[in-house]
């Protein structure tokens, strides 16, 4: 056993490794031929992993592996005459391919022959006609022997019966070849012997030798003493491989010094294989040899032919005719995938091998010169790695986004005249890597939220996309820690990991809070994980649920607080106001004050807007002194909200008078010794605040005045007002309005001046299109301050 190293491939590395084997031929199936895993110094476990096969290109196995054990075996009979016919030395050339990662070695089973054919002659018999006028040393060629063993197992040496009259002689062609003659050394007498038998013995030289034999029937003529010679001893011709049937390939000539019948010659070809009479023939009568079906240079490139010219004396001499094939371009390329990757990742490195491919040429010289190509524009690129072998490796960095699957179509051309070619198409598969994070539609998003909601409400839905595949793709949504007023975020809100959609996690207080912030990660499920964020605030939208709170007048319980009105007061005299707030926003705290009880109610009024207590009509003395209101706050929400305050008045001119009275005001309640006092003092602070008050709207009344042309006139003092909280912006409220209202007011409320505002647009709220809370539109019917087009009277 015989082992050498030589190249293998190993993914697109060249490394030097081959191993040989010697064995003689018809050895039984299952022998062992030799241990290629230790041969090749790989374990046997890398067989295994690697999915080790043969691949042999053709479809006979002679060989087997047997990977469990590392071991190559005979896995049919193997005829040597069979692969290989005359030709030495005789080998059978294979590849062993392993997978993960990719290796490619050769392998080298030479066959070597053993003696298993007998010499063996095409005719058994022989006939010869001899002229007893033969002169001593005449030779008479004899039917060659065949032996399909090679080497010393084949044909050696004749052997002819022993006899006074002929003896053997071997004669020597040039290229080695022996051919058996019979020589005359003593001349015939067919007087004494007319016919004789003899036994042309050949044997090969093997062990045990081997033999085969061949009659020999001599007929003994008279006269004919000349045999014929050949001009030449070996002719030579060619022929294309597709040359038509019949085409002569060159002409023999032979001449014969007899003279008449003995003179004329029959050409034939004599002692050959059986295929070499199946592809040509002789014409017996001038020597032209023909070509009988048409040959395949494929086949066989040479043939060698044996022919005989024979005189009607029986004389005979021999010559050879060598005829070469020529071949042409009539083989298409074969291409052969030897091992081929169905899926390949996107990240695979520039260089990595994708397939390898064999491709053979039956063809010979610039006919069988093959070179392969690939389809363009594809990241890839197809390199030759040695004679005939073609790795299709990456050449450029792969993206499953832009493509997922590659058709490559490989295609093989002779260099032949026309030329030839195959073409194959490779499915590629491009398996995803994690190498995309998820995007959000929006760099930032709003949502909206009515207070007073119900904890685990849906707000408001994020999306993100991520374009990898399958579980690269697959997001999750996750809350980021943060904290609003130092409180965490996770209180406020939460976020559907699956769908991002996000709940309220409890009841908001607009009056608490009216907006914040967080951060919403998204994450995919690759490996490792990516991501991205993205900010939302969520407005707080307000809702009426806080009633109007008076601030003035104070209800006391156990004192009692009055308003003293003098007899000599006009229409439209300042009792007293009414100041009420409501902690909501927006249209919710717009406030209106009415008279909803009185003890005289033709003698006060209540401003609408600004709670003001004033006589629509003069003071008689027969208005009682006390005096007793009920005063309704009601806000502009939906549904409403009011409180209510009572308002003592006294119409008194002096103060003993009201003192007088008193004791009717209060029924079942006490009064203690220092009523007087408080009475006193509290008439005091009102009458303080009422000149200060009325200088003050004096002078900012005249002030405006002078601006506004104001419509109406009156002898009164003019008094300002502006509602609290009537001017509403996106920062402060719900409303993404603004609204202006200015109101000129005098003491007088029959001649009052009146200005209009109109809003800057709708005033509309609207989810995001993505939430899966409700779309919201809230604009209110019963207020004109929804209504842009409408001008809103505050008079």
């Amino acid at each position: 056993m015989i082992t050498v190293r030589f190249p293998r491939f190993f993914f697109n590395h060249y490394i030097d490794d081959q191993v040989s084997y010697t064995i003689p031929e018809e050895m039984a199936k299952g022998l062992l031929i030799g241990n290629i895993a230790h041969d090749l110094g790989l374990d046997v476990k890398r067989l295994k992993s690697g999915k080790a096969r043969i691949y042999t290109g053709d479809n006979t196995e002679y060989i087997d592996l047997n990977k469990e054990k590392g071991v190559l075996l005979v896995n049919q009979r193997i005829d040597r005459e069979t692969i290989c016919g005359q030709t030495t030395p005789c080998a059978l050339h294979f590849q062993i391919i392993l997978e993960g990662p990719m290796e490619f070695y050769s392998v080298t089973v030479e066959i070597t022959d053993i003696n298993d054919n007998s010499p063996a002659f095409e005719k058994s018999y022989m006939k010869f006609k001899i002229s007893e006028s033969a002169v001593t040393g005449a030779k008479f060629l004899l039917e060659r022997a065949v032996d399909l063993d090679v080497g010393i197992n084949g044909l050696q040496s004749y052997f002819l019966t022993k006899t006074d009259n002929f003896v053997l002689n071997l004669k020597v062609q040039p290229d080695g070849e022996k051919i058996p003659e019979m020589v005359l050394q003593r001349p015939l007498d067919r007087e004494k012997q007319e016919e004789m038998s003899l036994v042309l013995t050949a044997v090969d030289g093997g062990e045990p030798k081997l033999s085969g034999t061949a009659q020999i029937h001599i007929t003994v003529l008279d006269a004919n003493d000349n045999a014929p010679v050949f001009t030449k001893p070996v002719y030579k011709a060619t022929i294309t491989e597709n040359a038509p049937k019949g085409t002569v390939m060159t002409r023999v000539s032979a001449f014969d010094a007899d003279k008449g019948l003995n003179s004329k010659l029959t050409f034939s070809i004599s002692s050959t294989v059986a295929e070499v009479r199946d592809l040509f023939e002789m014409n017996e009568l001038n020597g032209d040899l023909m070509l009988k079906t048409s040959v395949d240079y494929e086949k066989a490139r040479n043939y060698q032919i044996h022919v005989q010219a024979s005189d009607e004396g029986g004389l005979t001499d021999s010559c050879k005719i060598i005829v070469d094939v020529l071949d042409i371009n009539d083989n298409n390329p074969i291409i052969n995938i030897m091992s081929q990757t169905n899926v390949i990742p996107e990240n695979s490195a520039s260089g990595t091998v994708v397939t390898m491919v064999n491709v053979q040429d039956l063809d010979s010289g610039e006919n069988g010169k093959v070179d392969c190509t690939m389809n363009e524009n594809l990241p890839f690129k197809l390199k030759s790695t040695s004679s005939n072998f073609f790795s299709l490796l990456t050449d450029n960095d792969l993206d499953r986004e832009r493509a997922s699957e590659y058709n490559i179509t490989v295609t093989c051309s002779d260099e032949g005249v026309p030329s030839l070619s195959s073409s194959v198409t490779l499915t590629l598969q491009i398996s995803d890597v994690n190498d995309n994070a998820p995007f959000f539609e929006r760099s930032s998003y709003e949502a909206y939220i009515v207070e007073n909601n119900t904890p685990g409400l849906s707000i408001f839905t994020v999306k993100a996309g991520d374009p990898d595949w399958n579980q690269n793709a697959r997001v999750s949504y996750i809350l980021e820690d943060s904290s609003v007023n130092g409180v965490p975020v996770s209180s406020y809100v939460s976020v559907s990991a699956d769908s991002g959609v996000i709940h309220a996690v409890r009841s908001f207080d607009y009056e608490q809070i009216k907006d914040f912030h967080f951060r919403v990660k998204a994450q995919d499920g690759g490996s490792p994980p990516l991501s991205s964020n993205v900010s939302v605030k969520i407005l707080i939208q307000d809702q009426n649920d806080n009633a109007p709170q008076v601030l003035y007048p104070v209800q006391t319980g156990g004192s009692l607080v009055a308003e003293m009105v003098p007899r000599s007061a006009e229409v439209g005299y300042l009792v007293t106001k009414v100041v009420a707030v409501d902690v909501d926003s927006g249209q919710n705290a717009w406030l209106s004050y009415k008279l909803q009880k009185a003890t005289d109610r033709a003698l006060f009024e209540v401003g609408l807007q600004n709670g003001e207590i004033r006589t629509i009509r003069q003071v008689t003395d027969k208005d009682a002194v006390k005096q007793r209101l009920t005063v309704v706050v009601e806000d502009n929400g939906q549904p409403s909200r009011s409180a209510t305050v009572n308002v003592n008045v006294a119409v008194a001119d002096s103060f003993p008078e009201v003192l007088s009275e008193l004791t009717d005001f209060t029924q079942d309640k006490e009064y203690n010794d220092n009523l007087t006092f408080y009475l006193v003092l509290a008439l005091a602070v009102v009458s303080f605040l009422f000149i200060t008050c009325l200088v003050v709207i004096i002078s900012v009344k005249t002030h405006r005045w002078r601006q506004s042309r104001i419509l109406y006139q009156s002898n009164l003092p003019v008094i300002p007002y502006y509602p609290p909280r009537y001017s509403d912006t996106l920062g402060t409220g719900t409303l993404p309005h603004v609204y202006n209202y200015e109101v000129c007011r005098t003491t007088d409320s029959r001649k009052s001046d009146c200005k209009f505002g109109r809003a800057g647009s709708q005033n509309v709220l609207i989810m995001e299109p993505s939430s899966t809370g409700t779309m919201q539109r809230i604009q209110s019917d019963k207020s004109i301050l929804d209504e842009p087009d409408s001008p809103l009277e505050v008079c």
